[in-house]
């Protein structure tokens, strides 16, 4: 009788999608969950990623090999609820003379979740002053999840938008120094069916459009409860001339209505690809990061690795 990985994998072969390109290489310190890129003003990759109080890595090439250079929050989070010896899914963006790490602070499944901060001036480890949470949470019964931050600096304003399932994706403005929301939170993407399955948004301004990048179906345990085929990761988009709203997707479906133009997802060797971030690369233009799985490896959240493309923005959608 064929095991669970023997199925899932007959599955994924059946119904892959090809055409898009394969990952850059990566090597070193690969296996990671929800990663965030930055470079230093040097040209040094800095890596984030959920696990090991968000750990950090570096690199001279996206390409590797990466080194694992400590945590952000070695202690945890100042910020006082069940997931404070765990944050999860950094981003990370410099604003002024700092290094901004947005985290989460959560646990799986629960609505009991803030948005945090830590900030420093080099990203050296033992370098990062934790503040705690920004204004940002949820409990039960709200709207949304207070997760999976991501910041766009456009001009003097930023733009907080950030979300997990629930009604999914909402937005909130923050003040000048980008440590405090200073709006409500706006839904800005919704989808109805099913479980609502949006997270982990990426704001990315190109050209005259703000484009709405995000994960949708089903992230995690592959190895013990496989999604139906069809309902794992994989990375949408939409987009609009504003960046507070009334983004679309490429047929012209509201993202607020179930709408998402899928961007990669399963093919090949590649598995469930999501908790992706955008990175304008001084060498390589726009490229997409992400996390997932290596059918050829193993199924588990512990073997998730770390891939990128470059992002064709030619036909005004991007492209893998």
């Amino acid at each position: 009788m064929m095991n669970l990985k023997s199925l899932a994998f007959a599955l994924f072969q059946a119904v892959a999608v090809y055409g898009y390109a394969n990952p850059g290489a990566c090597s070193g310190a690969c296996i990671i969950h929800d990663p965030a890129l930055i470079q230093s003003a040097d040209g040094t990759y800095y890596r984030f990623s959920t696990g090991g109080n968000i750990a950090v890595a570096s690199s001279s090439s996206i390409n590797g090999p990466w080194t694992s250079r400590g945590s952000v929050l070695p202690s945890g989070s100042k910020i006082d609820n069940s997931g404070k010896n765990d944050p999860w899914a950094p981003d990370v963006t410099k604003v002024g003379d700092l290094y901004h790490v947005y985290y989460s602070v959560s646990t799986f499944q629960t609505q009991i979740s803030a948005i945090g901060l830590a900030t420093s001036p080099t990203m050296a480890e033992g370098s990062w002053t934790d503040r705690g949470s920004i204004g940002v949470s949820s409990t039960t019964g709200n709207q949304y999840n207070a997760i999976d931050a991501n910041l766009l600096i456009d001009g003097s304003n930023k733009y907080l938008t950030f979300g997990s399932f629930w009604e999914d994706l909402f937005q909130v403005t923050l003040n000048g120094d980008a440590t405090q929301a200073t709006s409500t939170p706006v839904n800005v993407a919704f989808d109805p069916a099913g479980e609502h399955s949006v997270e982990g948004p990426t704001l990315y301004k190109y050209g005259n459009y703000y484009y709405l990048f995000y994960s949708w179906g089903k992230c995690c345990h592959y190895d013990t409860d496989m999604p139906g085929v069809g309902e794992e990761y994989r990375i949408k988009v939409c987009r609009s001339t504003t960046p507070t709203g009334n983004f679309v997707d490429a047929n012209n479906v509201s993202c607020r209505n179930g709408g998402g133009t899928v961007v990669l997802e399963s093919h090949d060797y590649v598995y469930g690809p999501g908790g992706q971030g955008v990175y304008t690369d001084p060498t390589l233009g726009p490229i997409i990061y992400y996390h997932y799985i290596d059918t050829r490896v193993g199924y588990a959240d512990s073997q998730k690795t770390f891939g990128w493309n470059k992002l064709d923005f030619s036909s005004g959608w991007p492209k893998v």
